[in-house]
């Protein structure tokens, strides 16, 4: 079942594409599955700069879980914890990843997709895209784990309206919501994504990582230790750190080794 998530790596760039598109990418079973293994794989790459996520076909991100399954897969207690323990590797797989992300979406991007979507670190959507965790119309609740980090993605106020309200909504409310970084004209969605994910190529690779971790460290609360205030002095200790400021001052693009 591999298949269900196809995997391309193209100069320092990864796409990761939820590939069902006869079920609008919903999901399932196998493809949260072997969606934690691929992100496993791409953040022990340091050869990557970025990765985008993106369903295939242009009808749907992803339309949230595939509910066909539900009766087989998820009929009692003991079966909704194993596969919400599934689903959460998966999820926090997307958000633990070293290397930046881009989520591309275009036409639904419900439930589980969303949860994947806001687990990314950039969003690019199309005007025409639909969000929405209708949960409470089927009768079930996201987990701590993923209400966690989509609170902090979100907000508070923000989290409520949409997972009491249940309601599906267009890609203007997303963004004011903030769910979404930028919305485009839908025949725009790809070409800004991948413009998002070569700019951040361009950058730095060691300290976009940095960056991430230290939000990361920011999100988790607490006092900083001695330790967290000295690593971000490390990048001075880096060959991309003497690449990039000589590149500045001979005017010329920089061309960063990760090292």
């Amino acid at each position: 079942m591999s298949n269900v998530i196809l995997l391309e790596r193209r100069d320092g760039l990864a796409t990761v594409t939820l590939n069902r598109p006869e079920r609008l990418n919903a999901l399932n079973q196998a493809m949260w599955a072997r969606l934690a293994e691929v992100f496993g794989e791409l953040s022990d790459d340091d050869t990557l700069r970025c990765i985008v996520v993106r369903g295939a076909g242009d009808r749907a991100f992803a339309a949230g879980a595939d509910i066909t399954e539900f009766a087989g897969e998820r009929a009692s207690v003991e079966q909704a914890r194993e596969y919400g323990a599934l689903e959460h590797r998966a999820v926090m797989a997307v958000a633990d990843c070293g290397h930046p992300t881009v989520a591309l979406i275009r036409g639904a991007c419900v439930g589980g997709g969303l949860e994947i979507a806001v687990a990314c670190d950039i969003r690019i959507c199309g005007a025409s895209s639909r969000f929405g965790i209708p949960i409470n119309r089927l009768g079930l609740t996201m987990q701590y784990p993923e209400l966690d980090f989509f609170m902090r993605a979100v907000g508070r106020a923000a989290a409520l309206e949409i997972l009491l309200e249940g309601a599906v909504f267009g890609a203007e409310r997303a963004l004011a919501l903030g769910l979404v970084n930028r919305v485009v004209p839908d025949d725009q969605v790809e070409r800004e994504a991948h413009a998002s994910a070569q700019r951040i190529a361009e950058g730095a690779p060691l300290v976009n990582r940095w960056h991430k971790r230290f939000v990361r460290r920011l999100d988790q609360g607490g006092p900083l230790t001695p330790a967290d205030l000295d690593e971000p002095f490390e990048a001075y200790a880096t060959e991309d750190y003497r690449i990039g400021y000589r590149a500045f001052l001979a005017k010329r693009p920089p061309g960063f080794k990760g090292k």
